[in-house]
């Protein structure tokens, strides 16, 4: 098992590469969960955090630690608000050749399926 030590944990630096993070948090609470993804909505508008609902959870726009920070804030607010399990499945994706939101990644499709493929 892979274990780091307090000192490692310390000279870890901050992660400011920007990332597309697509998150599906599940709280662990009942068959239906939209007064929670009211609630999660609400807390990412008061991040300020670039950010899509979608049917399945949300996709964040930013740096990686802050996007990590605000999964992390979820998960809090959610068991201050007594659900006592939470679950998240992250997709994060970065790049480095060039900037790119998720808007920009669906009009690329949207234009691909109007304008043909390869173009």
């Amino acid at each position: 098992m892979f274990r780091r030590s307090l000192s490692t944990v310390a000279k870890m630096k901050p992660v400011t590469i920007k990332c597309l993070a697509d998150v599906c948090v599940i709280p662990v609470s009942s068959p239906s969960v939209s007064d929670e993804v009211a609630k999660i909505q609400l807390l990412l508008k008061e991040t300020g955090i670039k950010h899509t609902l979608h049917s399945a959870g949300s996709t964040l726009e930013g740096e990686w630690d802050t996007c990590m920070n605000v999964i992390g804030q979820i998960h809090e607010m959610l068991h201050k608000e007594g659900v006592l399990r939470v679950q998240s499945d992250i997709r994060v994706g970065t790049r480095t050749d060039k900037g790119q939101t998720a808007q920009d990644k669906i009009d690329i499709v949207h234009e691909k399926m109007k304008r043909g493929f390869n173009n």
